[in-house]
């Protein structure tokens, strides 16, 4: 079974990479997309359609253009990981697992436990938690697992 795989959240680590090269290592049938993680790109997505003066009406167009993307692949993901980092905040993650959670797609967070109170309502339409990248293998492993 090929699985498809969306990566959703923070921008700045390298967790997606990790999570890659993990399920690679195991040669694991799994396909991954993500939201544009540029990002100069991503707040450029809405620029094609005309200049703005006003920071809300860029951020407004590059927002719908971005979601065109998001939306269809999150809609054709089996699962998804949702990762919230410590440097920012993720509310395009929050909204992405809420969007899961309103489809009835599973999706996994991957954060540290100091996010554990904020993010409780978000961990509770959670199929799992995880902590580390490699713990998000493991789970992608045993999902796929042939045995």
């Amino acid at each position: 079974m090929d699985l498809k795989v969306y990566l959703s959240g923070e921008i700045h680590t390298d967790w997606r990479q990790r999570i890659k090269d993990g399920c690679a290592a195991h040669n694991l049938p799994i396909v991954f997309t993500s939201a544009v993680t540029n990002h100069e790109a991503s707040d450029a997505a809405g620029d094609v359609l005309g200049e703005e003066t006003e920071p809300f009406w860029r951020d407004h167009k590059s927002s719908k253009v971005n979601a065109i993307r998001t939306k269809t692949l999150l809609k054709n993901c089996d699962v998804a990981v949702v990762r919230f980092g410590d440097k920012y905040k993720q509310w395009n993650a929050a909204f992405d697992a809420g969007f899961c959670a309103a489809m009835g797609t599973p999706y996994i967070t991957l954060h540290d436990s100091d996010l554990i109170h904020p993010l409780k309502e978000v961990d509770g339409s959670a199929l799992a938690w995880a902590v580390t990248p490699e713990q998000v293998v493991e789970i992608l492993r045993y999902v796929v697992a042939s045995e």
